[in-house]
């Protein structure tokens, strides 16, 4: 299934902070550090990159059958943001996806940074810390699915990363800034799908995505 997880104006400015990131490190910014990261800089912001494009590929999972016939949103705000639904396929189903660029690449670059770590019990506690975080202020979203505030996730995985492994604490913030997300705000309220009236609820999609990217490139900066 393709579709962007916001309007082309808001992935337009991820692209930008994307690219801003990227010309830092190429006047040498952030070069020394990126070893930190365990990941050559040209590589993570390949990946970055990607996760921009795989945003807008979700993978159907399954149908969830709904009890009434909802009615089809234009358009949905939710923390600034703006999204417009896909439509339905069929009625009174709703579909349970996976999202490319917000979860299955993230959850890749962060079982490497976990197994690759020098303490994996401190990136796991931090992850812990996140992820309850994330799941007291998620969210339902009519017509969406689960959102939070996108600035939470990278602020909370930075804390907690400064705090319980600073020696390694670009990698923890990634970590637990996009797993802690993923697992706090979706696959935790699971349980709730059927109360969204969404066409299409999507792992690490609309409402993730957004904290995922910026938990990322806060994660370079942190370097």
């Amino acid at each position: 299934m393709f579709f962007p997880p916001f309007l082309m104006f808001f992935l337009f400015i991820f692209v930008f902070i994307l690219l801003f990131v990227f010309a830092l490190v190429q006047y040498g910014v952030f070069t020394l550090a990126f070893a930190r990261l365990g990941i050559p800089p040209e590589h993570l912001f390949s990946l970055f990159f990607l996760c921009i494009l795989g945003s807008m590929i979700n993978i159907p999972l399954r149908r969830i059958s709904l009890s009434e016939e909802p009615s089809q949103r234009e358009l949905v705000t939710f923390f600034g943001m703006r999204f417009r639904p896909p439509p339905w396929s069929r009625p009174r189903e709703m579909v349970l996806a996976v999202n490319v660029g917000g979860a299955i690449i993230p959850t890749c670059i962060s079982l490497y940074l976990l197994i690759h770590a020098h303490n994996p019990f401190r990136m796991l506690l931090a992850l812990v810390v996140v992820t309850m975080a994330t799941h007291r202020l998620a969210r339902p979203v009519p017509g969406m699915g689960i959102a939070v505030p996108m600035l939470v996730p990278p602020v909370i995985a930075a804390l907690a990363a400064l705090v319980l492994n600073s020696q390694w604490a670009p990698p923890t913030a990634y970590f637990a800034g996009t797993m802690g997300t993923l697992i706090g705000a979706d696959i935790l309220n699971l349980d709730k799908l059927k109360q969204l009236n969404a066409p299409v609820a999507s792992i690490g999609g609309a409402g993730t995505f957004d904290g995922i990217f910026l938990t990322g490139v806060l994660a370079v900066l942190l370097a």
